[in-house]
């Protein structure tokens, strides 16, 4: 055993692909003969010149330390062909040839939803991406994503509060938590769910890792849920990667006020399905997954909305009844900005507390 993950991680570390992989093996039968080769009879077999040397002289030093990770009970090696690897990686564009795990690899293979959104989300947007990601850990779903700050970590969370499973993908080595201000987070995921990172330990957070891991971050999903992205952010490239992938894209409306509502519509518009309810995504996924509870995330009895100590939502119900009312008139009485209000409504819709009504009102539901 200590040898074959000797023979991943040097192939790991020689960034080798998972073509090139195939094509060794086909010539040389294991991974542990492909590391014996020597480099002109690896070079003979089509392989780049950078990466027959960093498999024929490989950086011990690097290896051995890898090694003494793997160590830790929590800490694992996923490599294309185990039985561990992720199935849903089966089908996509570039698979991981090799997966550094800190926490439970089990988490890999449930259905999973990613979310993903801004780094500097509105509160209202905040709340949402926890609450639906709280409902569908719930019902059974791992909840996948990035472990970034803002849409991110509220996602992460929300799994977590729901005693749920949840999948970080890493843009660093494993040994590496980015940003820092997550490293209670990432704790908690371990304990809870994993750590999952392609790139060696000590890898820093280099600017091409993030749309590099983007891929899976849906690739492990069977959608994506967008919350809150500006026009030009990330999050748009990872949506793209997911339809690519042939998995189902996901977004939230929000206010035409609020810039960070742009990259939503715009997905919406090229045909990402518009999600108002956490059950709007049950009703596209649950047929997948069979064995999800059919109870309704959005009418639970014991549910309660997590907003109701919350002195803003408590100042805005104020100002709702079931006569509708204009958002502009809404800003006038609360003294809160349209966009606070857009995302606190949507929120309160999310909940069944409220509805949208033609020529932007509101009123109670019910």
């Amino acid at each position: 055993m200590q040898q074959d993950s000797r023979s991943w991680l040097i192939l790991a570390h020689a960034y080798l692909r998972v073509p090139d992989l195939q094509r060794l093996l086909e010539l040389f039968g294991s991974v542990d003969a492909i590391v014996e080769q020597p480099r002109s009879r690896l070079a003979k077999a089509g392989l780049a010149d950078e990466k027959c040397a960093a498999i024929a002289s490989p950086d011990a030093t690097a290896i051995d330390a890898a090694l003494g990770w793997l160590d830790h009970e929590q800490h694992h090696l996923v490599a294309w062909g185990d039985d561990a690897y992720p199935a849903m990686y089966a089908d996509i564009p570039g698979p991981p040839l090799l997966l550094y795990v800190n926490g439970n690899v089990d988490a890999l293979h449930l259905p999973a939803l990613a979310i993903i959104g801004s780094r500097n989300p509105t509160p209202g947007g905040r709340r949402t991406a926890h609450d639906i990601a709280r409902h569908l850990a719930g019902q059974g779903f791992a909840i996948a994503s990035g472990l970034a700050q803002g849409i991110d970590a509220a996602a992460h969370q929300g799994a977590l509060d729901a005693a749920g499973r949840t999948v970080a993908f890493l843009g660093t080595g494993i040994d590496r938590v980015y940003p820092a201000s997550n490293r209670s987070l990432a704790h908690a995921i371990t304990e809870r769910g994993a750590l999952v990172s392609e790139y060696p330990l000590g890898a820093p957070p280099e600017r091409r890792h993030f749309p590099e891991r983007n891929r899976l971050i849906s690739g492990l999903s069977l959608g994506t849920l967008v919350v809150e992205a500006a026009r030009r952010s990330g999050s748009l490239i990872t949506a793209r990667l997911a339809a690519e992938q042939g998995r189902e894209v996901f977004a939230l409306p929000g206010s035409i006020h609020n810039p960070l509502a742009r990259g939503c519509h715009k997905l919406i518009r090229q045909g990402a399905k518009l999600v108002e309810t956490a059950d709007d995504i049950l009703a596209e996924l649950r047929p997948l997954v069979g064995h999800l509870r059919e109870t309704s995330v959005e009418t639970s009895a014991n549910e309660s909305s997590p907003e109701a100590d919350d002195d803003d939502y408590g100042e805005l119900r104020k100002f709702l009844s079931h006569d509708p009312v204009s958002i502009d008139e809404l800003e006038k009485q609360s003294g809160l900005t349209i966009d606070q209000l857009s995302s606190m409504l949507l929120i309160l819709e999310l909940h069944g507390e409220v509805e949208s009504l033609s020529g932007g009102r509101y009123a109670l539901a019910g």
